[in-house]
């Protein structure tokens, strides 16, 4: 269960109208400040932004599932699945014991997922799989907020 400031910051992301995937990021932050705290830890980094997605769906961010091609069947069918439950009305109870089985799992896991050093290899590795275009144009878009929030301050 997401905690209620993640929830609140995502939907004033949904009020200021950015984009799901900026909502979702709250989410996904949150996660890897569980992971930092102590709280459980995970495999690497991408299982760490799966469940924060998984979360940020489930809670009703109008996140589609990705297209096909860019993620295995098996993660595209649990997309899919964690955003219809997300959109739909009717809430169930989680079972407890799948809860306490799934916390013991992450809990047995390792820590490292989340520090500075793993996310910055993990972004450089998709940023890799990305084409040149693209990151020209993320690079862009960084140093025009950069000098954004420079004039501001």
């Amino acid at each position: 269960m997401p905690e209620k400031q993640t929830l609140e910051r995502a939907r004033e992301d949904a009020r200021e109208g950015k984009s799901p995937s900026t909502q979702a990021g709250e989410f996904v932050r949150e996660e890897i400040e569980h992971v930092r705290e102590g709280k459980h830890g995970v495999k690497n980094t991408k299982q760490a932004i799966a469940i924060g997605l998984s979360k940020a769906r489930r809670a009703g961010v109008k996140l589609p599932p990705p297209k096909k091609g860019k993620a295995s069947s098996r993660t595209r069918a649990q997309a899919k699945r964690d955003y219809r439950k997300g959109q739909s009305s009717r809430r169930r109870k989680p079972s407890a014991r799948r809860s306490r089985a799934v916390e013991g799992a992450l809990k047995r896991m390792p820590h490292k997922a989340a520090s500075k050093k793993s996310l910055s290899r993990h972004a450089k590795s998709v940023a890799r799989s990305r084409g040149r275009a693209s990151r020209q144009a993320s690079a862009r878009k960084a140093a025009s907020t950069r000098r954004h929030e420079r004039k501001a301050a």
